[in-house]
């Protein structure tokens, strides 16, 4: 079977409703919890991407038990101390940073020596963002030059730390939270705003985590040590991918689409607060709170007068996974819209800057580029003729999809390659977006 998309017509209109799968963010923060949970937890509606399965292995790895019972994952949690590390074990994280940097934090008191390994892409990432605060901790963490293969030896006489994360990463901040919990005493965090879906489930699960919410900070303390029990936990709909639909209707004039169930929680809508900044029609709709979460309907329709934008800074680590599609809408907006500092997206699966300068070029739209800053010129008129190879992105998942919604929205002719590289996120995305009256071969 081939590994490339091709793609030659536009789609026209469409008016559906539809479902994304489970936000990939908390599926595996769910299966990590649930593993350090005493007892059964039951999660539904679990992500089944090759970055969950790929986390599902690592804690069977690791002794933990799991089976899929009809439409839930059984996960058999035995405590905060219940891994097994009495013997080196290697772990596969695959394409996955966020199981990568979360399941460091939690092997700060492991017995031996564990070993995560990742994929090419993985293996190009900094892991010194977490492998240095973790060492405050006592554990002893071995880099290959700040990047994988890790090796983390634990530490039976754990200290609380106090910690700055000022990157902006969710993923250094719950990998420090995590280690908290294996840890006596009170470990105190001022983060730089992120996604919080690690902070709410652990409040939701009684953990002691206290939160002081900032402008721009959060103040958080955890004291270690306090066991939890398992838990029932149904996975809302993922805005990233979401995000994809979501521009594609805005993108296709007198299109309407109505998304279920989807988490909205404040630090992951960037993208919705951006696209509406930029003349959009996005509605959240039926809005509920669940377990600390909030899930909604989300209500879009086509638009095609988009305006440009001056994109707040403050907004950027709540859409930091959604811009290469957020670029696209730019590109067809009236005028010239403005991102600034965004290097943290050079980090991600592939240097997606750069990356994203390189395919607006090729589309024919005009960008200035200043280190990590950059300036689209956007073409409402934008219509495509020629023939389009996206190829040597890394095997970015989102790549492909913002490439699949560009050929979607502006025509020619695409040949979008490593088609497979959406299985590590969202491997119904192809079955979706033909439901919205797609054609590709």
């Amino acid at each position: 079977m081939t590994n490339h998309a091709i793609i030659v017509n536009k789609i026209k209109k469409f008016n559906k409703t539809i479902e994304v799968s489970g936000d990939k963010s908390i599926s595996i923060r769910c299966v990590l919890l649930a593993s350090q949970a005493i007892g059964h937890s039951h999660i539904y509606n679990l992500l089944e991407s090759d970055d969950v399965i790929n986390t599902l292995k690592s804690i069977k790895k690791l002794g933990i038990n799991f089976k899929k019972v009809r439409n839930y994952y059984q996960i058999i949690g035995r405590g905060l101390s219940g891994y097994n590390t009495s013997r080196k074990i290697k772990l596969d994280a695959g394409n996955s940073g966020t199981f990568a940097r979360l399941i460091l934090g939690l092997l700060v008191n492991s017995q031996n020596i564990i070993t995560i390994l990742g994929d090419k892409s993985l293996s190009r990432r900094d892991f010194s963002r977490v492998a240095d605060p973790l060492k405050l901790f006592g554990a002893k963490i071995f880099t290959n030059k700040s990047k994988l293969p890790v090796n983390i030896h634990g530490s039976n006489f754990l200290r609380p730390i106090n910690y700055i994360e000022n990157i902006g990463s969710a993923q250094c901040k719950s990998s420090v939270i995590l280690a908290a919990l294996k840890t006596p005493g009170t470990t105190k965090i001022i983060a730089k705003k992120s996604r919080d879906h690690t902070e709410l489930l652990l409040k939701n699960l009684k953990v002691p985590i206290k939160i002081l919410r900032k402008k721009t900070y959060d103040y958080i303390d955890i004291n270690g040590i306090s066991n939890f029990r398992g838990f029932n936990y149904k996975v809302p709909g993922d805005i990233s991918s979401a995000a994809f639909f979501i521009v594609l209707t805005i993108l296709t004039a007198k299109s309407k689409l109505i998304l279920k169930n989807i988490n909205v929680n404040n630090s992951r809508i960037g993208i919705i607060k951006i696209l509406n900044k930029m003349n959009a029609k996005i509605l959240i709709k039926n809005k509920k709170k669940y377990k600390g979460e909030y899930v909604s309907d989300v209500l879009v329709k086509g638009k095609q007068n988009l305006k440009s934008i001056n994109c707040p800074k403050n907004l950027n680590s709540m859409a930091i996974d959604e811009f290469l599609i957020i670029f696209l809408a730019a590109a067809k907006a009236k005028g010239i819209s403005s991102f600034k500092d965004l290097g943290e997206l050079n980090k991600k699966e592939s240097p997606r800057l750069d990356i994203a300068v390189r395919i607006l070029k090729m589309i024919g739209i005009k960008v200035l580029r200043k280190k990590n800053d950059i300036k689209i010129f956007g073409n409402p008129n934008l219509e495509l003729s020629g023939k389009f190879n996206i190829k040597d992105f890394k095997k970015d998942h989102r790549v492909f999809m913002m490439s699949c919604i560009a050929a979607l929205t502006l025509g020619g002719e695409w040949k979008i390659y490593d088609k497979n590289s959406i299985k590590s996120s969202f491997p119904k995305f192809l079955k979706i977006i033909k439901i919205l009256g797609a054609k590709i071969s």
